[in-house]
């Protein structure tokens, strides 16, 4: 079997008929036709199955599908990867990512990535959930992913700093004057809940956090994106757990970020199904470089989880949430 058969195989799939994937293709249906029933003698047996409308997998077909989907992005990758490593224009890569991590902290770094390799095209896959980013990165959608340090990978993890966890709450809020807050002092507020938080022991964290110190968190409002969220707090719905990068992203003047104490912190890395080369370790190096006025050996991830305002006490150890 051939990737260029794979290929057509995909294309197939992804159209559900043969025609709508001989003009995706640019090619003519008897040789698509062609290409397919070659790849069947092949593997053995036949993959597809033509319906009155469109088309369908055999359970063979199933079986196939997710192989030839590694195969053909896998052989993308390394396309990819050859032409960043020389800097040939047109050049692409492709980083998955997390919808908090790609609002709150990849605009600058993409922005730094254009003026130092203006040739090599990023391509950004967002997910909404940490479990979705893993998945998909495994699955070779993208050349490399940043996002929460994962805790079983199989593939290079380089650590990229941490996100601090804050509070946002309207700028008019009792506790807009703290520097911080303790989340036991939260019992009684009105909580913003986002898809994307992160799941802890097979909960919530915010419902495993706070059922540590005695109370369940009273939800008023769910949402699909951080950036929503936030957005809601400053509003006065409620309070709401953010990413600080991505709460000062989302926010204008109208509301405050508040520390908590003990701080919460979440590590960060960037991670790859293979060793990082080229292109990709450029920009796994990159994310390394300190922001402007940061102090050295400080990273651009580590740097953005500094809170305005924070005064947790000194004698407070970080948490960090796993």
């Amino acid at each position: 079997m051939s990737l260029r058969q794979m290929e057509y195989f995909l294309a197939v799939v992804e159209e559900s008929s043969f025609t709508r994937a001989a003009d995706a293709l640019h090619v003519t249906q008897p040789a698509l036709s062609h290409q397919i029933k070659a790849l069947e003698r092949s593997v053995g047996g036949a993959l597809l199955e033509r319906m009155p409308r469109g088309v369908r997998l055999t359970p063979m077909g199933r079986a196939f599908l997710p192989h030839a989907q590694l195969a053909v992005r896998s052989a993308g990758q390394a396309r990819r990867a050859a032409r960043a490593a020389a800097g040939a224009a047109g050049g692409e890569l492709h980083v998955a990512t997390v919808h908090s991590v790609a609002v709150g902290l990849l605009p600058a770094v993409a922005a730094r990535w254009r003026s130092r390799h203006p040739g090599v095209q990023l391509v950004l896959r967002e997910y909404a959930s940490t479990e979705a980013l893993e998945e998909q990165l495994d699955r070779g959608v993208a050349d490399l992913a940043v996002g929460p340090e994962p805790k079983e990978w199989t593939g290079p993890v380089v650590p990229a700093g941490r996100e601090e966890l804050v509070l946002v709450v309207p700028i008019d809020d009792p506790l807009a004057g703290h520097g911080s807050v303790r989340l036991a002092e939260l019992a009684d507020r009105d909580w913003i809940r986002c898809a994307m938080e992160p799941v802890v022991h097979g909960e919530p964290f915010l419902d495993w956090a706070c059922g540590k110190v005695g109370f369940t968190p009273r939800t008023v409002l769910r949402t699909e994106h951080t950036s929503t969220a936030v957005r809601m707090a400053a509003a006065g719905t409620g309070v709401v757990m953010a990413p600080a990068h991505t709460a000062r992203g989302a926010l204008g003047e109208d509301c405050t970020l508040l520390s908590f104490d003990p701080p919460w912190h979440r590590p960060l890395a960037v991670f790859s199904r293979v060793p990082l080369t080229g292109a990709a370790e450029a920009f796994a190096g990159l994310l390394a470089v300190p922001p402007r006025g940061a102090p050295a050996g400080s990273s651009a991830l580590a740097g953005s989880s500094a809170t305005a305002g924070s005064s947790a006490s000194a004698g407070s150890a970080a948490r960090v949430v796993p």
